[in-house]
């Protein structure tokens, strides 16, 4: 063992226990046991048995248990943004899709052309880049990894600029952030501007960090960790005191998260700041960001952007499989197509044949290995849709690989135009856009919204 350290060898990593014993101890208290004179039993926390702890001190354990449930922070508020509430309307027992016939199989693609009728199955290009990442793109010192996720930030950083976003006077809110690395490019873009704030949701304790490595006074980093389901952005301090219009972002927010994020921000955020007694939001938000920031549109000929608590939102989308007909936005748009939640529940596992679908049937298809593509983007999700749910074994014979991709890109076509006709109804104006190379990130669609400049009162939810 290494000077100082505790003494046990931990037989499943293969190396001693690094952590620090008492003074006078060879073992640390987990490993404490190991010691001939120490007869005190050692029991699992109840909290985690991941640890244990002495069986005498078990209730002063408990009282600072890292494991123990912890108050809710005021910004929790329970399902907030979860969506139904009427758990009547999905069926109790979901049906795999290999467990599907040919003609069931063929049923349903024919219900999935019909309602892809009419839609814009080919997306504008909007590969932008930005000059706040000049710099890292041109060093030679970063992998092929990390460049690719520069690239993926410098485009997502190019269209918030195109659409006048990166503004003075503005909370940014950056959903599943994970390190904070797109925030922290944000941040570094508004290098000179005033009067910025950052909230990084994430629900997972992260290391790496980066946010907590910014000392700027003029901008400030604020993490909430609390599920995007629970989270009241009205309710959290700094936009409670300062009223900032609100940019929603994200990184290859995974599935449910996107459509859980989309009405924290539009429906939860907004009936915060509006409030029944009070001015309508528009209004209030229009009056605050004019006094935090007269010039926040330069260029925009509307200022229209501001005439909501939210001003923008841009997220790149990805893990269509991981959508939830529970918290799906785009429920009604479904509904007026002749579609429910039984043919959702498929459309959205057979979104992954979109990138899964692409592999060509082999001997190794049906084993948990994933492609060289679909771990690009490892640092935020994961792919955990395995090839045999995803047919490349099962459907062989029906269908080709181009005709599973094909299949896959309009089942995520169509969760996607859900989300936007949601958003039109709730007064934004949307738009997908491919925001980078299909050699860059699979998961190359970018999520778009500003207040419509049409809209003039507040819409009907």
């Amino acid at each position: 063992p290494r000077p100082g350290r505790c003494g046990y060898f931990v037989q499943r990593k293969g190396r001693f226990c690094r952590m620090v014993p008492a003074p006078g101890r060879r073992f640390c208290g987990e490993h404490g046991q190991e010691e001939e004179q120490n007869d005190r039993k050692r029991i699992p926390c109840p909290l985690d048995p991941k640890h244990t702890v002495y069986e005498d001190q078990l209730q002063k354990h408990l009282r600072k248990c890292n494991s123990r449930e912890k108050p809710k922070p005021v910004y929790f508020v329970q399902d907030i943004n979860a969506g139904l509430k009427d758990v009547a309307e999905i069926p109790e027992k979901q049906v795999t899709l290999s467990s599907l016939s040919s003609e069931e199989l063929q049923n349903l693609i024919v219900k999935l052309k019909k309602a892809s009728n009419g839609l814009e199955l080919h997306l504008k290009e909007e590969i932008l880049s930005h000059q706040a990442l000049q710099e890292a793109l041109n060093d030679p010192k970063n992998g092929e990894s990390a460049f690719k996720h520069l690239k993926q930030q410098a485009s997502i950083l190019g269209n918030m600029e195109k659409l006048h976003l990166l503004c003075p006077g503005r909370c940014f809110v950056e959903f599943g952030a994970g390190r904070g690395k797109l925030s922290h490019w944000v941040d570094v873009a508004l290098q000179n501007v005033e009067n910025v704030q950052f909230l990084l949701v994430e629900r997972a304790t992260t290391r790496f960090k980066v946010d907590g490595k910014h000392k700027r006074r003029d901008s400030i980093f604020e993490r909430l960790q609390v599920d995007i389901q629970h989270l009241c952005l009205g309710k959290v301090p700094i936009l409670e005191k300062k009223k900032l219009p609100v940019v929603g972002i994200g990184k290859h927010l995974c599935g449910a998260a996107t459509d859980l994020a989309l009405r924290c921000l539009v429906e939860s955020y907004s009936a915060c700041c509006g409030g029944e007694n009070e001015e309508p939001a528009a209004k209030r938000c229009r009056t605050a960001a004019t006094e935090v920031a007269p010039d926040t549109a330069a260029g925009n000929d509307s200022n229209t952007e501001d005439h909501k608590p939210v001003a923008g939102i841009v997220i790149a989308l990805c893990c269509h499989h991981k959508c939830d007909w529970t918290h799906y936005v785009g429920r009604e748009f479904f509904k007026s197509v002749g579609l429910g939640p039984v043919e959702f529940h498929y459309f959205q596992r057979m979104s992954s044949w979109a990138t899964c679908g692409m592999r060509e049937t082999t001997s190794k298809a049906s084993t948990s290995e994933e492609s060289e593509d679909q771990t690009n983007d490892t640092e935020e999700h994961e792919q955990t849709f395995r090839t045999a749910e995803s047919g490349s074994d099962t459907w062989q014979g029906i269908l080709t690989v181009e005709e599973r991709k094909e299949i896959g890109c309009l089942c995520k076509r169509l969760i996607d135009q859900g989300r936007i006709e949601y958003l039109q109804q709730q007064g934004y104006k949307a738009a997908l856009q491919y925001y980078t190379e299909s050699a860059v990130s699979l998961e190359n669609v970018l999520l778009t919204a500003v207040p419509s400049p049409s809209l003039t009162t507040e819409p009907t939810t």
